[in-house]
């Protein structure tokens, strides 16, 4: 190497030492910019819990959503006092111990409504099927209360809804409580190529509770760990593309992705229209569908929803504990196979399941994307998320200084050092470029992928004469990497579900040292109902279900 070489070697090895530096140094700013601006209703809260009151003697870990039904439609348990045993859990969890860093925000004013549940139990009984339950919800989902919808950014961290979204609302009206709302990806994962999941400017970084020092997934990953490691059990999360069942099946539990528009959008910080879908976040199916029958409702200001067509029953059927009559088709499809043999091994023993059921399992069934230029997909989403941000910020009160996506780029731009320490904001950057949904490219871009996804599924579903499809859901959690970002390594099904607007269910299924692996129940637009049932007899056949040790790292002792 020559002397000038070797000069320019040691000057790039110096430049990016400074820049490494740089970024870690703005990174504690925003972590204390984000710890000065934590909302006060948190802290004072969860100190609450600790006073001269004693707490109520509760199971968590073990406790179920029917278990809690029963026991405060009995009045065994008051809903002041499960309120108070989850936020005491949250205060020694989340805010100390492991310190997930799930719950972005606490509602002051939790405890309170869990006191009215408790006299209106006194006065005339249950106010409906989830009274006293509490509820965490993601932290783009609107609600007219004392807690921000900020999507975890900091540009939005004032922003206070002036009404509940729909789903809120109905959950609000079966009695439940409204704990507090969780981290996420920020943005719902929709702001830069090089994003870590569960990473917020607002919330910081969420740790997967069963090993802390791998990833949560995202984009509702603060939903997700709140609910494994029992700090509510319940919670709400949204999903464009794979941010509940991921989520979901790295943290061990159950979620469901609903059907297009059987759960309202109105009142969600949108991605895009074509697959935005809020759903449920439990530790069981039935905990799951008892969620969803609460939140499904038809609302007239979401243009595109078509609950009102459907039935709102979907509990799954104690009695039934066999796949008899069933067929049901093995999706061989994904990518990753033989990365992970004991994933392989997993799906491999989840299908043998399926016959010892009762099942008659098509094996194996197969789709070739076609090959089109681009990425239609994607385009799809840029088109509709600068269209529907830009809607939905017009139609909230909203600072003028940050009320278009093109003033939220610019925000970003000015105050980098705390908005955008770790990550950037490609994506933001792709979607302002685009033009209005007339746009030929963007009808194209429909036509060859949401459209096309919903004649492929219906078409695999026909012609093997499927009830649902069954699919691997994830591999074991990568460590969370701030430099590299995400690897997503393994499965890549979510899109079957996502892009058609079709639904999933999501179930454990097993674990690899200790990182749970998940499977999934894939069917026709508006059969949640009998997934549901499938995937509960599954869930009661296998126990995979794990609970978080809150391992520090697989790699130390």
């Amino acid at each position: 190497m020559t002397a000038g070489a070797e000069l320019k070697a040691m000057t790039d090895t110096m430049e990016d030492l400074m820049i490494l530096t740089l970024r870690r140094l703005a990174l504690l700013c925003c972590l204390l910019f984000v710890a000065a601006c934590q909302p006060a209703g948190q802290k004072d809260l969860a100190e609450s819990t600790d006073a001269a009151e004693e707490l109520p003697t509760i199971d968590l870990v073990a406790m179920t959503v029917p278990q809690l039904q029963r026991q405060l439609s009995s009045g065994e348990l008051s809903a002041t006092d499960v309120s108070r045993a989850y936020l005491h859990r949250i205060a020694q969890l989340d805010d100390a111990g492991p310190t997930l860093n799930a719950v972005i925000e606490l509602n002051p004013d939790a405890l309170t409504i869990a006191g009215e549940l408790d006299d209106r139990y006194a006065a005339d009984g249950v106010t409906g099927p989830l009274h006293g339950i509490p509820v965490l919800l993601k932290a783009n989902i609107d609600t007219n209360d004392a807690m921000a919808t900020s999507a975890g950014s900091l540009a939005l961290a004032g922003h206070n809804a002036a009404r509940d979204a729909f789903h809120v609302a109905r959950l609000r009206a079966a009695g439940a409580v409204i704990l507090g709302k969780t981290n996420l990806s920020e943005w719902a994962n929709f702001r830069d190529d090089d994003s870590s999941s569960g990473w917020s400017s607002l919330g910081g970084q969420t740790r997967n509770p069963h090993v802390l020092d791998r990833n949560p997934c995202g984009s509702s990953s603060g939903s997700a760990a709140a609910v494994a490691a029992s700090l509510s059990p319940l919670a709400v999360g949204t999903e464009t593309n794979g941010s509940i069942v991921c989520p979901a099946g790295i943290n061990g539990i159950v979620g469901i992705k609903p059907t297009l528009g059987t759960v309202s959008r109105s009142g969600i910080i949108p991605i895009a229209h074509s697959q935005d879908t809020a759903g449920p976040m439990a530790k069981t199916v039935t905990g799951a569908a008892l969620m969803l029958e609460a939140m499904v409702g038809f609302d007239a200001e979401d243009s595109g929803a078509t609950t009102h067509l459907q039935p709102f029953r979907f509990q799954p059927d104690p009695q039934t504990t066999s796949l008899t009559g069933k067929r049901i088709g093995v999706y061989r499809s994904y990518y990753g196979i033989g990365t992970f043999p004991e994933v392989d091994a997993i799906y491999e023993n989840a299908v043998a399941t399926l016959t010892a059921l009762g099942a008659t399992v098509v094996d194996p069934i197969n789709y070739t994307p076609p090959e089109t230029e681009g990425n239609p997909q994607y385009e799809v989403l840029l088109f509709e998320f600068k269209a529907d941000l830009n809607a939905y910020l017009a139609a909230h009160e909203i600072d003028e200084s940050i009320d278009t996506l093109e003033k939220l780029i610019a925000w970003n731009e000015e105050n980098a050092a705390t908005a955008m320490p770790i990550f950037e904001q490609s994506v933001f950057y792709d979607a302002q470029a685009k033009n209005g949904l007339d746009d030929p490219d963007y009808l194209i871009a429909v036509e060859a992928s949401n459209e096309h996804m919903r004649t492929v599924l219906d078409g695999l579903l026909a012609d093997n004469d499927l009830d649902a499809l069954f699919i691997p859901v994830n591999g074991p959690a990568w460590k969370t990497d701030w430099i590299q970002g995400d690897r997503f390594s393994f499965g890549g099904t979510s899109s079957l579900a996502a892009v058609s607007g079709y639904p999933s269910v999501v179930v454990p299924a097993g674990d690899v040292r200790g990182l749970p692996i998940a499977v999934g129940f894939v069917g026709a637009a508006f059969s949640e109902a009998q997934l549901i049932q499938m995937a509960y007899v599954f869930e009661q056949a296998t126990q995979a279900r794990i609970d978080p040790k809150f391992v520090p790292s697989l790699e130390v002792d």
